[in-house]
């Protein structure tokens, strides 16, 4: 694997990944917004993204009638440098009809403890928690 980031000005730059996908990250200089997210949210990003996968990919495999998934994550960082994560909590949202609170609870806990790299990467320095909420559909 890849990948390959140049500075375009100031605290912006831009990533490009070996299969050719490019995005702009970057931290305020001076002041002001942001270009694009930063390494760190990217960080997180990737770790939610990683999770969503596995999770969807269970799901249709234990053949759950879902129709979304969402994952928001909330995290702690040291204070000190290289302030790591030390605190990372997903929280997936999945709608559905009839979707089993069991399946959900077994995609999620596959992902985050077997199957998601970047999630246990994470894990080195964060203590990684999870919970689940499964909305009904109408």
């Amino acid at each position: 694997m890849k990948a390959r980031v140049k500075w375009a000005e100031a605290r912006t730059f831009v990533g490009t990944s070996g299969t050719g996908h490019n995005i702009v990250l970057g931290t305020s200089h001076g002041g002001g917004g942001t270009p694009g997210p930063s390494p760190m949210e990217l960080m997180l990003l990737g770790a939610a993204g990683c999770s969503a996968y596995d999770v969807v990919s269970i799901l249709e495999k234990s053949r759950q009638n879902f129709q979304d998934v969402q994952v928001e994550v909330d995290a702690d960082r040291a204070d000190t440098d290289p302030k790591v994560f030390t605190r990372i909590h997903m929280h997936f949202i999945i709608k559905g009809r009839g979707v089993s609170d069991d399946k959900v609870e077994r995609a999620i806990s596959l992902s985050v403890d077997k199957y998601c790299s970047a999630s246990a990467m994470l894990a080195a320095t964060a203590t990684v928690t999870h919970d689940f909420e499964v909305i009904e559909a109408e």
